[in-house]
C-alpha cells in the first residue's frame, strides 16, 4: 500500500506540472475567444514568452523580471494578433498561426545571435529560477500517514507560478461571471451588435480580452523555460498551446470544466512517462515514440468521441464591422 500510494503520489504530483502551462493558455483562450477571437495563437505567444522570459533571467539574474519580459512579450504578440483581426478584420485563423510560425522561428534566430548555443539560452540557477517552495507544516507532518505525504509531498513543493496557475481558475471564473467586465465580455462573444448599440466599444472590449490572454500565456511561457526548465530549448512549447486550445473546447470554454481537461490532459501525459519501458500484460514493452503521441491520440479520441455538444460563442471567428 505504501509502494502504491509513492506510485500515485509521484504521479499525480507529476500531473500538477504538466497541467500548469495548459491550465494558463486554456484561462487565456477562454478570455480571447469568449470576446469572439479565435486563439490559436496560444501556441505561440507561450513560446515567445518562454524565449524573453530565459533571456531576460539570464542576463539579470531575477526570475521575477524574466516574468515580466515574457508577459510584456506575449501581450505584445497579442495586440498583434488583435491588430490584425480586430481592427484590419483578418482570417483569425491565419494571423493565429502567422503568431505560431512567428514564435518558432523568431526565438531560434534570436537564441543564435544572442547567446550562441544552438538557440538555446544559458542554463539558469539560483534567483534566476521559480524554486520549489514548502508551505507551512509540510516538513512537520510528512511522516503523517496519508494525509501527511498528500500535503507534504502533492500540495507543497511547487514552484510560485505553479500556485499562480490554480488560483487563475477561480479569478478567471470570478471576473467573466461575476463582473461588468465579465458581462459584456460574454455579450460581445454572442452579439456584438447588442453591445455597440448599448454605447459599449466592441473593439476596445476585443482588445483588452486579447491583453488578459497574453498576460496568461506569457506567465505559462515564464514557467516553461524559468521554473519547469532551466532553459529556453527551441520549441520547447511542443504543442501544449494547441492542447490547452482542445481542453478549452473539451470544456465547452468554462473554467472549472476547462480545468478538469486540463488536469486530464496532464495526466495522461504523466502516465504516459511512467509507463514508458515498462511492459504491459499481454502487450509487452510499448514503444517510446508511442507513449510520447498517446496524449496527443487520446486528446483527438476524446474531443471526437466523449465531448458532446459544445456551442460556442456565437460571434467567434467572424470580424466586427461597426454599422454607420
Amino acid at each position: 500500500m505504501s509502494e502504491f500510494l509513492t506510485i500515485m503520489l509521484s504521479t499525480f504530483d507529476a500531473t500538477i506540472r504538466v497541467s500548469t502551462p495548459l491550465i494558463l493558455c486554456a484561462m487565456a483562450g477562454l478570455f480571447s475567444e469568449r470576446s469572439g477571437i479565435v486563439d490559436i495563437g496560444l501556441e505561440g505567444k507561450m513560446l515567445a514568452g518562454a524565449f524573453a522570459a530565459a533571456a531576460v533571467a539570464s542576463v539579470t539574474g531575477s526570475a521575477w523580471l524574466g516574468l515580466l519580459g515574457a508577459i510584456g512579450v506575449a501581450i505584445s504578440m497579442s495586440l498583434l494578433h488583435g491588430f490584425a483581426c480586430i481592427t484590419h478584420k483578418g482570417n483569425q485563423v491565419v494571423s493565429g498561426l502567422a503568431i505560431n510560425i512567428l514564435a518558432s522561428g523568431l526565438t531560434v534566430t534570436l537564441g543564435i545571435a544572442w547567446f550562441h548555443q544552438g538557440g538555446q539560452t544559458p542554463l539558469l540557477s539560483g534567483d534566476a529560477r521559480f524554486l520549489s517552495i514548502d508551505l507551512p507544516g509540510a516538513l512537520a507532518v510528512e511522516n503523517v500517514p496519508v494525509l501527511g505525504a498528500i500535503y507534504s509531498q502533492l500540495i507543497s513543493g511547487h514552484n510560485a507560478l505553479v500556485y499562480l496557475a490554480f488560483i487563475t481558475v477561480p479569478v478567471t471564473w470570478w471576473v467573466v461571471y461575476q463582473t461588468r467586465f465579465g458581462l459584456r465580455l460574454r455579450a460581445v462573444g454572442e452579439n456584438p451588435q447588442a453591445v455597440d448599440t448599448a454605447g459599449i466599444s466592441v473593439f476596445w472590449l476585443r482588445y483588452r480580452a486579447v491583453i488578459c490572454a497574453g498576460l496568461l500565456c506569457g506567465i505559462a511561457g515564464a514557467y516553461l523555460s524559468t521554473a519547469q526548465n532551466a532553459s529556453f530549448i527551441r520549441e520547447m512549447s511542443a504543442g501544449k498551446g494547441y492542447i490547452a486550445l482542445a481542453a478549452l473546447i473539451f470544456g465547452k470554454w468554462r473554467p472549472k470544466t476547462a480545468l478538469l481537461a486540463c488536469l486530464l490532459f496532464g495526466f495522461l501525459e504523466a502516465l504516459t512517462v511512467r509507463l514508458e519501458g515498462v511492459p504491459l500484460p499481454l502487450i509487452g514493452e510499448v514503444p517510446a515514440q508511442l507513449m510520447q503521441a498517446l496524449p496527443y491520440i487520446l486528446t483527438v479520441i476524446l474531443l471526437a468521441g466523449f465531448i458532446g455538444k459544445a456551442t460556442a460563442p456565437k460571434a467567434i471567428g467572424i470580424p466586427y464591422s461597426k454599422e454607420r
